[in-house]
């Protein structure tokens, strides 16, 4: 049986959808975990649909899986650094961290269990490994626990908000500050749920941003996350009024360059190892097909 520990830090959500917010679980899986006893809030079992308060201790018991589902593929996979308890991978555009949703194979799970000799089972059969989740057509660093212990630490501080996490994106349009901060409430978005808005029902989203570079037409910028709401950045890029180069849901419909998904790099990752306790921070490069992009205008601008 494997235990995460969590202090709720908001009032009037249920416990399903805090959770579902806060760990990589699927919301069907937390649910029944729920509802079969297996969440304590405040030392109490709780069944899903029960209402928090900000400060409540919640405690979910996960059973331990027997076999991982997913099946080892060869596909390849850039691992930037690995020891006894991690991986940091450097993920390509277009590749899905998990199964699901009509994806059964092709996904980083299942390169991880090819190249990997161990992977975490807090997340059960479906996500070995995975800690947090970029995109599909979002490249860039993330990081993969190798035992339980690494999991419930690395976690840990992605809740806290230590792990620090640095993304560069182009943007459509002249983002006319150099630097500032975007806090809102994101949620579903209520005339299409498989996307996410800005809507006051949703939970606090915090992204600091800062201008790297600016191009007739475009702005090169940096994201720092302060939490961790499905599709942030996209989200506040698109309130901010200048939404992602290529973003197929949030961005413009007619983009002027031929591109597979997002120009959205997870650049930057730096978190404290969970058993020798140092600071660890890695960086990767952009893609060739965003610096292409970039080159593009560069030169249009000389």
């Amino acid at each position: 049986m494997k235990t995460l520990d969590f202090i709720a830090d908001i009032s009037g959500v249920r416990a399903d959808v805090y959770l579902t917010d806060n760990c990589e679980l699927s919301r069907s899986r937390i649910k029944t975990l729920l509802d079969g006893g297996l969440c304590l809030i405040n030392g109490k079992a709780a069944k899903s649909n029960k209402i928090l308060k900000a400060g409540d201790k919640i405690t979910l018991n996960i059973p331990e899986d027997k076999n991982l589902d997913a099946m080892p593929e060869n596909l390849p996979l850039d691992i930037i650094y690995q020891d006894d308890d991690l991986a940091v991978i450097n993920k390509p555009q277009g590749m899905t961290v998990h199964a699901g949703n009509g994806v059964s194979g092709g996904t980083l799970v299942n390169a991880l269990l090819y190249h990997l000799d161990k992977l975490s089972g807090i997340n059960g059969v479906i996500r070995p490994g995975i800690v947090h989740r970029i995109d599909k057509n979002t490249s860039g660093l993330l990081v993969v626990a190798k035992n339980d212990g690494a999991h419930v630490a690395l976690s840990r501080q992605i809740q806290d908000k230590t792990c620090r996490r640095i993304y560069v994106a182009l943007l459509e349009g002249n983002l006319k500050q150099d630097e500032g901060v975007v806090d809102t409430f994101i949620g579903r978005n209520p005339a299409d749920r498989t996307k996410m808005a800005v809507v006051k029902s949703g939970r606090q989203a915090i992204t600091e941003f800062k201008v790297l570079e600016r191009f007739d037409g475009y702005t090169l910028c940096e994201f720092s996350l302060k939490t961790g709401r499905t599709h942030q950045i996209r989200v506040h890029a698109k309130f901010l009024g200048h939404p992602v180069v290529g973003d197929p849901e949030y961005g413009y419909k007619n983009c002027k360059f031929k591109l597979n998904g997002q120009l959205l790099h997870a650049k930057t990752l730096e978190f404290i190892h969970p058993t020798k306790g140092e600071k660890m921070s890695f960086s990767a490069p952009l893609p060739d097909y965003f610096e292409n992009v970039l080159n593009i205008l560069r030169n249009k601008k000389n």
